[in-house]
């Protein structure tokens, strides 16, 4: 069960691999999560002493759970990973180019999870490409049902 995604990253990056991965989180922030106040847009993966790192992600304290904690919003929060999965992320990352990205948070068996992606920017020419894919298959489904509406 999806509870937050970042469309944002489907619009600027190339998606090549996903991957899910558990976060490290304070209870005010599980709080938080479930009541829907997080925000992924700006947020990113990094590489810091032997780890990997969401940045940038918002999670908005809520009033009543975090009253008595100085609750930091963009905190950064530990990925936990097997190291097989950061064995094989590390070296694309450094070496290839790409980011990791987070792009959606959900709920795996009660858990807060997120899925990562190893992402590869897009130009300005392919973004117009994916909107005019995106555009005609709108039009193409209209086009369908006015079809079968009139048959």
């Amino acid at each position: 069960m999806s509870i937050i995604q970042n469309r944002k990253a489907f619009h600027d990056y190339f998606i090549e691999e996903k991957l899910e991965a558990g976060l490290v989180l304070e209870g005010w922030e599980v709080k938080a999560i479930r009541a829907g106040r997080v925000q992924l847009k700006e947020s990113y993966v990094d590489w810091k002493n032997g780890a990997f790192w969401l940045i940038g992600c918002h999670i908005t304290p809520l009033q009543s759970a975090s009253t008595h904690v100085k609750a930091d919003p963009v905190r950064p929060r530990k990925l936990l990973l097997s190291q097989e999965q950061i064995n094989r992320f590390i070296g694309k990352v450094e070496r290839a180019g790409y980011t990791m990205m987070a792009l959606d948070l959900h709920y795996t068996r009660g858990n807060i999870k997120v899925e990562v992606g190893l992402a590869k920017g897009k130009k300005l020419h392919d973004k117009r490409d994916t909107e005019k894919d995106r555009e005609w298959q709108r039009e193409k489904q209209r086009f369908m049902k006015n079809q079968r509406g009139a048959a």
